[in-house]
């Protein structure tokens, strides 16, 4: 298992919400947290194999923007 760090604009507890059904659904995903009160907007990623690529499909699924820190 590995935490990967990305920036996002994921900025509030109705953006939580919007991207939960998302995130929650990867199978390789163990647990996730937004850090809406850093700039940055840190979404923090437990992941338990190699496949950055699903993270990063959620959450522009879900709307929002993504990038690695």
């Amino acid at each position: 298992m590995k935490t990967l760090k990305y920036k996002t604009n994921i900025n509030c507890g109705n953006c939580i919400k919007s991207v939960t059904p998302f995130l929650n659904e990867l199978d390789n995903v163990d647990l996730w947290k937004v850090d809406t009160a850093n700039p940055d907007k840190i979404l923090e990623v437990e992941i338990d194999d190699e496949d950055e690529k699903v993270v990063f499909e959620a959450v522009k699924k879900a709307g929002f923007e993504i990038e690695k820190v």
